[in-house]
C-alpha cells in the first residue's frame, strides 16, 4: 500500500494520502505558475477518499481560482496544499513539491505547454501538449 505523508512550509498543517497517484505532469498553465511562484507546477490527481487532513486543518484558507476550481493554502505560511473541483467533487489535485517520500512516479507529460513562460526553456524529451492531455490533444513538437 501506497501512504504518502505532505506539511505546509511551517508544518502547521499536515496530510496523509493512501494509495497510489495518477499519472503526473508538469503543469505549465499561467494558474500554477502564479499559484507556486515558479515555471511549472508538478502535479498529480487522487480520489478523494485516499485524503485526509492530519494536523492544522483550522489554519486552511481556499481561493476560487475558476469557475470550478478552489485552492487551499496556509494561512500562516502561505504554502500551496490541494485543489479541489466542483465539477467533479470525488477529486484532489495534489501538488508533489509538499510530499515527504519518493512517490516513485517521475512525470509523464508537460502540460499546457501553449501558456508557459516564455524565459523557461523545456530541456526533457517529455511530451509537450498545448492543452490538458485529453482525447484530442494536441502535442508539441519538441525537436
Amino acid at each position: 500500500m501506497h501512504k504518502f505523508t505532505g506539511r505546509c512550509l511551517c508544518e502547521a498543517i499536515s496530510y496523509e494520502i493512501e494509495g497510489p497517484l495518477s499519472t503526473v505532469y508538469n503543469c505549465h498553465c499561467s494558474k500554477c505558475r502564479r499559484w507556486h511562484g515558479a515555471p511549472f507546477r508538478t502535479r498529480a490527481s487522487i480520489d478523494r477518499s485516499q485524503f485526509r487532513w492530519v494536523t492544522g486543518e483550522e489554519h486552511l484558507t481556499w481561493y476560487k481560482s475558476s469557475e470550478h476550481v478552489a485552492k487551499s493554502f496556509c494561512s500562516i505560511c502561505g504554502s500551496n496544499l490541494i485543489s479541489t473541483y466542483d465539477d467533479n467533487p470525488d477529486v484532489l489535485g495534489i501538488a508533489l513539491g509538499p510530499l515527504e517520500q519518493d512517490t516513485g512516479v517521475q512525470p509523464a507529460a508537460h502540460i499546457f505547454v501553449g501558456s508557459k513562460s516564455p524565459w523557461y526553456q523545456i530541456s526533457d524529451d517529455l511530451p509537450q501538449f498545448e492543452e490538458w492531455p485529453g482525447s484530442e490533444a494536441k502535442v508539441r513538437e519538441t525537436k
